[in-house]
């Protein structure tokens, strides 16, 4: 556990807006799947479209806001210039809109959203970069946010000439990097940051102690190995080396696995609420990305790369995110409004901070909706990939009726 400190926490006003686009993000782009056919291949500008508004949008807008909380709390050191999280949503909000629009309508305004967006990032990877090299104990934590921002930009600028080669013409092989795209943005930085925070959050949510980390140690290097082969294997040309890393990197899921499962059977916090139900689900669908995963390693097919894909991103990453959101804003509003009252009058408990219908409501439509949509991927059935997707959006309805909800208590009228 760490010690909590309004003097590391920027002002929740700052963070606020993460949190409300990110989910607005998820509910349009809940509602977008239904324009899309998943017959079109990982190559169709429209899929990559929506990949990216989903990705930016939602995701990397969540973890940036999560992110901006969490490290300096973590690190018990104070951002180095925590002004510039105003600059950043804006910057990564309107470049994610221009970008998206490039895929789906206007290719020439690509490089322009792709500009923004990387200035959106090279301004986060400076405040946060300079912020961890003021922290004195390097924890696993810390070497998982250093390495993740560093892939993270990597990434970006991969894209970024990737936008120029689509909407200016620069000759850039766009298919052979696209993969290397992918792993840099979602194995290095995405799954690199959900390691690096499971160490701390699971054992803080589930009050979990004493647990062997040596797992996600090694999860940690293989999956640095992994993104660092598939790079240079991308550089020289060598096919044989990017199946490699993503051997590696599979391990490394394997590993990290296993390692949330040593945490789970520590658990002192027996209850299913909805962050237990949502992280049963989460590495629940991350099991079975793996598992097809695997299996494009001996059967080429379309169908398996979109549903691995699939599970991964909506079932994976989506519900690690929701069910967090469950718990980070609950925490950050009783810290902001509550926290001065302690002592002076009653102040309500964390567990009275959402809205337990509504997020039952979310988990169970989002939950059925992500697998009946998975289902209907990976057996190209457009009429059951529609319906889940249907079930999705309702959920994604009331996701975002309930981060209303939660920023809003205690807010008098």
């Amino acid at each position: 556990m760490f010690s909590i400190s309004k003097d590391y926490a920027p002002p929740f006003s700052m963070i606020a807006p993460f949190f409300i686009i990110g989910t607005i993000f998820f509910f349009l782009g809940s509602v977008a799947l239904l324009f899309l056919d998943p017959k079109m291949g990982h190559f169709d500008p429209n899929i990559a479209g929506w990949v990216h508004w989903y990705l930016l949008g939602f995701v990397m807008m969540i973890i940036f806001g999560a992110m901006a909380q969490l490290i300096p709390v973590v690190v018990e050191v104070g951002h180095h210039s925590v002004d510039l999280y105003y600059v950043i949503w804006p910057l990564l909000l309107i470049g994610t809109l221009l970008m998206v629009l490039g895929f789906w309508w206007a290719s020439a305004v690509l490089p322009y959203g792709g500009l923004l967006v990387l200035t959106a990032m090279l301004i986060y990877l400076y405040d946060t970069l300079m912020t961890l090299k003021k922290v004195t104990n390097v924890t696993l934590t810390v070497k998982t946010a250093v390495a993740a921002n560093l892939f993270l930009t990597t990434g970006i600028v991969v894209g970024f000439l990737m936008t120029l080669a689509i909407g200016a013409g620069v000759k850039i092989d766009v298919a052979w990097w696209l993969s290397t795209h992918a792993v840099l943005v979602l194995g290095g930085y995405v799954v690199l940051t959900i390691m690096g925070l499971s160490l701390i959050l699971l054992p803080m949510f589930g009050l979990a102690h004493g647990f062997d980390e040596t797992p996600i140690n090694r999860a940690f290097n293989l999956m640095l190995a992994g993104v660092l082969l598939h790079l240079f294997s991308t550089l020289v040309g060598l096919s044989v080396g990017r199946v490699l890393a993503m051997a590696l990197m599979l391990v490394a899921v394997g590993l990290y696995l296993y390692q949330v499962w040593l945490i789970y059977k520590l658990r002192a916090r027996k209850e299913n609420d909805i962050w237990a139900r949502s992280m049963f689900f989460g590495y629940g669908a991350l099991v079975v990305a793996a598992f097809l995963g695997f299996l494009t390693f001996f059967v080429d097919s379309e169908r398996l790369v979109l549903s691995a894909a699939w599970f991964l991103i909506m079932g994976f990453v989506t519900f690690l995110i929701t069910g967090h959101l469950y718990k980070i804003i609950p925490f950050l509003v009783w810290f902001e409004r509550f926290s001065p009252l302690v002592g002076k009058e009653r102040v309500p408990m964390l567990q009275e901070m959402y809205p337990k219908h509504m997020a039952d409501w979310e988990f169970a439509l989002t939950a059925s909706g992500v697998v009946i949509a998975g289902l209907g991927i990976l057996l190209g059935v457009n009429d059951l990939y529609r319906g889940g997707v249907a079930l999705l959006i309702v959920g994604a309805g009331f996701m975002l009726a309930s981060v209303k909800w939660m920023l809003s208590f205690g807010v008098k009228k």
